[in-house]
């Protein structure tokens, strides 16, 4: 078990892949950046791999005043007991007060590991992080600036937060998308320690061979305009009609989880709690009740035009512009409209 620390560094697991840093550490920087000016402590990265490139540079640039990277050929493919190992090792020996992850594929897999290793609690998928005090019942003890970890809970109905104020490091991993991107500072100066990995052939159990990884088929996170479909859609042939509004506006298709389940879309357009976090500039939902897992992924788009034919739908209570109607009969009224004045726009301009 580490001790507690208080004066002990933030840091973030810079999740990366064959020399490619994934968008969600630097997501998780801004938060962690906000976190450690709090405490007053150093807000650090931690990056492995066989080569990391200039990773460690854009990783300050985009908030972390330390960067420890570890480069050995044998952490060139992700496996979890190694890069467990090296983890752990750093964290005995530098002992952060917090570190946070990307709730990615790697970042479930790795953290709950390194956990378990070190003795240290974890909460997955987390939407905020926040700093704060605590008195435990039954104690006049109060426990100062810990990190309290906020997430949904039985099904999204309530959110809990939860601490952890005798084992550290405090860790967490953190829904992807959740947390703005920071904007970069290439002026930014930080410190690059360069550290060992102490492997052995022992620690490598498997063999890969070859690894497929497949591209998502549409980027919800890099969106501007999004028209997402629900249940209430009724069938994956109708479903069509929320791919034609799509079409026309120049958006990215999305849908709920129950409209995923009910196969009408698959999986890589879902929004929510259990699929992508997004913030477009205008987010249009078509037959959706608007449940709690649904507002979790989208309600900070910054215009919300709900479609329903429902008028007790939840959506309604924070849609910035309400559709009371058959969605059979507003979206092809919608499609018919924007395209008229496609159509005008494109004669002014021949003139």
């Amino acid at each position: 078990m580490i001790e507690v620390n208080r004066k002990g560094e933030v840091w973030v697991f810079a999740e990366q892949h064959y020399g490619k840093l994934e968008d969600t550490p630097l997501e998780l920087m801004s938060k962690a950046r906000h976190l450690a000016d709090i405490l007053g402590v150093k807000l650090a990265a931690v990056i492995l791999g066989a080569k990391v490139g200039d990773i460690p540079k854009k990783l300050i640039q985009y908030g972390a005043d330390k960067v420890y990277s570890v480069e050995n050929p044998m952490l060139e493919h992700y496996q979890t007991n190694s890069y467990a190992k090296v983890v752990c090792d750093l964290i005995e020996k530098h002992q952060p007060q917090i570190m946070v992850y990307g709730a990615t594929v790697t970042g479930r897999d790795l953290a709950p590991r390194i956990a378990s290793f070190v003795k240290a609690g974890l909460t997955a998928d987390c939407t905020d992080l926040q700093i704060g005090d605590h008195k435990p019942a039954g104690s006049d003890e109060i426990h100062k600036n810990l990190l309290f970890q906020v997430r949904p809970a039985f099904g999204g109905n309530i959110i809990a937060t939860i601490i952890n104020y005798d084992r550290w490091p405090q860790m967490a991993t953190v829904r992807e998308g959740v947390m703005p991107m920071p904007e970069p500072d290439v002026n930014r100066k930080g410190e690059v320690i360069k550290e060992q990995a102490q492997l052995s052939q022992t620690d490598l159990p498997l063999e890969i061979l070859e690894e497929h990884k497949r591209e998502k088929k549409v980027d919800l996170k890099a969106a501007r305009v999004i028209v997402a479909g629900g249940a209430g859609v009724g069938s994956k042939d109708n479903f069509k009609l929320v791919w034609d509004l799509a079409n026309v506006l120049g958006a990215a298709p999305g849908a709920t989880r129950a409209a995923v389940d009910l196969g009408f879309i698959d999986h890589d357009h879902q929004v929510g709690q259990t699929g992508t976090t997004v913030r477009p500039s205008l987010y249009v939902a078509v037959g959706i009740s608007g449940a709690i897992q649904h507002q979790a992924g989208m309600s900070e788009s910054q215009k919300i035009i709900a479609i329903n034919n429902d008028p007790e739908a939840p959506i309604f209570q924070f849609a910035h512009y309400k559709i009371l109607g058959d969605l059979n009969e507003v979206v092809p009224m919608m499609i018919k409209a924007l395209k008229e004045k496609t159509i005008k726009e494109e004669v002014v301009t021949a003139k």
